[in-house]
């Protein structure tokens, strides 16, 4: 057997054994693609319209919130200058829940108190990570399936690469006025060729989620030197203590605003215990994720603390950094705008179809050659005489 008749062997036999998962993670990829656009057109709810007022402080529309949800504690407050309403997060581990309080930042009026349990785009993401199953199980059967797409990725190539000058006219386009059969080839060989990077770029980024040891490997090959794992600093000045919770997380949004006049989105969070921290997220571009500037705060006296991990300042991430915390939305397509996203979602798409016309590819060959076998042969001389 010569060695691409044992890639082609290997690259039949790893697609039949991953196919359904590639094709569940590559379509649900799809749909989730536009989920902000999709959310904003049916759901008017993330909407204000905005005034020229002063909006309400984070403890008074965390405390408009938390009454929706009695005995749930609010995880942090989100403002969008965008025209959108405030949000309220609640989520938890044990027991689990996730739940967003939509509330008009000027009025104070509750607008929806959404379960993302039962939302649908969360039920999209979880067959994207876990395929429906728990975590522990769902969690690597999505990964090494990962693996295993990426290694068809390399293999499709050097069972595409065209022998000869004749063969590689075929190579690059498909013959839509052929035979469905031929259709079919054409379109997994050739639509396979245009998506392979892409559909790599995909895989990748997805394996970051997928494996811990490759995001840290991934990390530090690209010059990492800080701590990949993400870890909250404490407040350590109970004693001095100079402000209630409700204060400190009122001042420190004002004083966010004044120092960080070009953000569009202001997340504070609520510290979860007495020795928690008080994070605050600022993002000047919202459609993104990777330019958000990270920064903690003791929660009693209001003394910035400092960070050794990724999701610090932006101003201090190096290179390294800036591609661990580009990870989303390259993978989404975010960071290149709607043409990204676009692209992705034509990558997931073509992905999707590739297990699907590989796999009749493969139903074809083995039909034709059990029809082409003695025993067939002989079946049908037997039918005829009896006819």
């Amino acid at each position: 057997m010569t060695l691409k008749k044992l890639i082609g062997k290997a690259h039949l036999w790893l697609g039949l054994a991953s196919g359904l998962v590639v094709f569940i993670i590559a379509v649900t990829g799809c749909i989730y693609a536009f989920q902000d656009e999709i959310s904003d057109l049916t759901q008017p709810y993330r909407f204000v319209e905005k005034r020229d007022q002063p909006v309400l402080s984070p403890s008074v529309i965390g405390e408009i919130a938390q009454k929706q949800l009695p005995g749930k504690h609010p995880h942090g407050v989100a403002y969008d200058s965008r025209g959108r309403s405030a949000t309220v997060s609640f989520y938890n581990a044990d027991p689990e829940y996730y739940y967003i309080v939509y509330i008009n930042q000027y009025t104070g009026e509750v607008l929806k108190v959404k379960d993302m349990s039962s939302d649908f785009f969360r039920f999209i993401l979880d067959g994207h990570f876990y395929l429906w199953l728990p975590n522990e199980i769902g969690q690597p059967i999505v990964a090494w399936s990962t693996v295993v797409f990426v290694v068809m990725m390399f293999s499709g190539m050097i069972l595409w690469w065209p022998r000869n000058k004749a063969a590689r006219k075929q190579r690059f386009s498909v013959k839509w006025n052929a035979k469905w059969k031929r259709v079919n080839y054409d379109m997994h060989n050739v639509l396979g060729f245009y998506m392979t990077w892409v559909a790599i770029i995909l895989a990748v980024t997805g394996l970051v989620w997928g494996f811990q040891w490759f995001a840290k490997t991934l990390y530090y090959a690209t010059g990492g030197e800080k701590t990949y794992e993400f870890y909250e600093p404490l407040s350590k000045d109970k004693a001095a203590a100079q402000y209630t919770t409700a204060a400190a997380v009122d001042k420190l949004y004002e004083k966010i605003k004044v120092e960080e006049p070009g953000a569009k989105f202001i997340e504070v969070h609520f510290p979860a215990t007495d020795s928690s921290g008080i994070e605050v997220a600022i993002n000047p571009d919202p459609g993104t994720y990777w330019k958000s500037d990270y920064r903690y705060f003791d929660q009693y006296s209001l003394k910035e603390l400092s960070v050794t991990h990724v999701y610090g300042r932006f101003k201090d991430a190096k290179v390294a950094d800036k591609i661990a915390r580009a990870n989303y939305d390259i993978h989404t397509g975010a960071i290149w705008g709607l043409p990204g996203k676009i692209l992705m979602f034509f990558a997931s798409l073509i992905a999707a179809s590739l297990p699907v016309t590989g796999f009749l590819i493969w139903y074809g060959r083995k039909k034709k050659k059990k029809a082409a076998s003695p025993v067939a042969s002989v079946s049908r001389k037997l039918t005829m005489q009896e006819a």
